[in-house]
């Protein structure tokens, strides 16, 4: 067997292709749930330059394929690593790709579209473009709110970082009921503890943006004693992408001064990541 950390060949996980895999319109489909388990095994390991990789190879399957929906998803996920990663202009181009595509395929209004408006308005919101983000944002609100089929998931993963946008731009009431409805989705959903520790932690940046240190000590302090609870909830699958959030939300707690915090969680992020 192959070793776990040699780079993996397409032979290693991808399929032939034939004729009889071709649908009525002769499109061939990527297997998209199969990509984004071998995309949480490449984070799981920090494999970041595996994860491009890996993802640039089924976007050239699904060009080839004609697969309009797997390219988008494509897309989007190649949006949220270089938004991980910190590649700006890499970032940028694939949500001008990714745009363009919901166009071309008619998507407005969609689930799919909205999927889309949300990975790359995150990816706006993260390299100072608030404005356009929002835009979007508002894009991708109206399309979830608009299906009685979008999981709470995707719900709660749009109005915490919607809010986000908010907070930045200083609309701090709007900000705060969608952190709000965040926690309440997120409430319903299996290892959702880890999001509403995430949102816990936002609230806390947005309470100090609004009032400052100071008038917001206490409140910040309970802000943070709750995501310290829900990081160690009961049920909270301890994997990667645990592992990713205890790295993402440790900075958070040193900021406030909680360093032993934020060494536990670095501490607690390594010993999963070693064991992925």
């Amino acid at each position: 067997m192959a070793d776990r950390f040699s780079p993996l060949q397409p032979e290693d996980y991808a399929e032939p292709r034939c004729v009889l895999c071709m649908d009525t319109e002769g499109v061939q489909r990527v297997p998209q749930q199969r990509i984004i388990e071998k995309m949480d095994e490449y984070m799981a390991r920090r494999d970041y330059a595996g994860a491009e990789r890996h993802l640039l190879y089924w976007l050239g399957e699904a060009e080839l394929g004609r697969d309009g929906r797997g390219k988008l998803m494509l897309l989007g996920e190649l949006i949220g690593h270089y938004r991980k990663t910190g590649e700006r202009d890499k970032a940028l181009r694939r949500v001008d790709e990714a745009l363009a595509l919901i166009d071309a395929l008619g998507f407005g209004g969609t689930i799919s579209a909205g999927t889309a408006c949300v990975n790359a308005a995150t990816a706006l919101e993260r390299f100072d473009e608030p404005e356009r983000a929002l835009a979007l944002f508002e894009k991708a609100r109206a399309a979830y709110e608009g299906s009685g089929q979008t999981p709470p998931e995707k719900l709660g993963g749009l109005y915490n970082n919607m809010a986000l946008v908010l907070v930045s731009l200083g609309r701090y009431a709007e900000a705060n009921a969608l952190y709000d409805r965040a926690m309440e989705c997120m409430a319903d959903v299996p290892g959702g503890a880890l999001e509403q520790a995430v949102t816990c932690l936002n609230r806390a940046d947005a309470v100090y943006a609004q009032r400052g240190a100071e008038a917001g000590e206490a409140e910040i302090a309970a802000l943070l004693d709750r995501a310290w609870a829900l990081l160690h909830a009961p049920g909270v699958p301890q994997n990667g992408y645990c592992a990713f959030v205890y790295e993402k939300c440790a900075p958070g707690f040193a900021f406030y001064g909680r360093f032993m915090d934020a060494d536990d969680l670095k501490r607690e992020a390594e010993a999963l990541y070693e064991r992925a």
